[in-house]
């Protein structure tokens, strides 16, 4: 294989890897959609061998469960999950922040950047733009994390962000998007980094995951609330119709291609 072809196959890959990406960020590949490496090389019209590593890119993300005889799924993930998630962040950012002249260095040049991501990813929260403010937050949180000195701490940190999101989407599409929800603190936390204030940042990162947190407990109790619901259901179709009655079997599920990514 030569140079060039080489560059191609990395180019698909990439390619194929973002297009999917922004797939499940959009919610257009919802948890649990199965699919194999023959259905979207057919769908892009490509070989198998760069699609089937954009898939396994995908899949050391956290984005996507691979399976030797079914393929790959989309990630489901709990609400246990995204409390972990939360977690995780805060203890690597309070420990980032613990002796920040050695393990963060802001380039005063790069804030102008993250100023506007800020400002267009709360423009978006406020005005309910799930997309927009998507895209706007994971760019926030990338380039912050480029001030980070350690890059391997810095790529978790955005794989965290980015399998957050994941979790997040399809909530917020079926739930809606308010206050209660959303965090729209992105301006204080680039404005106090900028000062070097590095109490108002824990501040700011305090308020932050408090507020996914609080997320949380809120689904965790709705979640628990439909769990009831349906075993009190289940319990009375189980004495009308007995153990093995009606709706006690699911039908089973034709497979499905995801859509096409924009």
């Amino acid at each position: 294989m030569g140079p060039s072809a080489g560059v191609t196959r990395n180019t698909l890959r990439q390619q194929i890897a973002d297009a999917l990406r922004d797939e499940v960020l959009a919610g257009r590949l919802p948890p649990g959609r199965e699919f194999t490496v023959k259905q979207i090389a057919e769908q892009y019209g490509v070989s198998a061998t760069p699609v089937r590593e954009a898939l396994f890119d995908l899949s050391a993300q956290g984005l996507l469960a691979s399976d030797q005889h079914r393929g790959f799924q989309v990630r489901e993930f709990t609400v246990a999950d995204y409390r972990a998630m939360a977690e995780a962040r805060a203890l690597v950012v309070e420990g980032l922040f613990r002796n920040p002249a050695e393990r963060v260095a802001v380039r005063p040049e790069g804030l102008a950047s993250i100023r506007r991501r800020a400002a267009e990813a709360v423009r978006a929260a406020k005005g309910g733009d799930l997309d927009v403010l998507i895209g706007y937050d994971l760019r926030f949180w990338r380039e912050l994390g480029q001030f980070v000195l350690n890059p391997y701490i810095a790529d978790f940190l955005t794989r965290l962000r980015v399998q957050a999101w994941v979790f997040a989407v399809h909530r917020l599409r079926r739930d809606g998007m308010d206050e209660n929800v959303l965090w729209f603190g992105h301006e204080e936390l680039v404005e106090a980094i900028a000062r070097g204030d590095h109490e108002q940042v824990h501040a700011e990162m305090r308020s932050y995951y408090a507020h996914a947190l609080a997320w949380a407990d809120r689904l965790e109790a709705r979640e628990a609330e439909g769990n009831g619901e349906q075993n009190a259901e289940g319990g009375a179709e189980g004495n009308a119709d007995g153990p093995a009655g009606p709706g006690s079997a699911m039908p089973p599920q034709s497979p499905e291609s995801p859509g096409h990514c924009a």
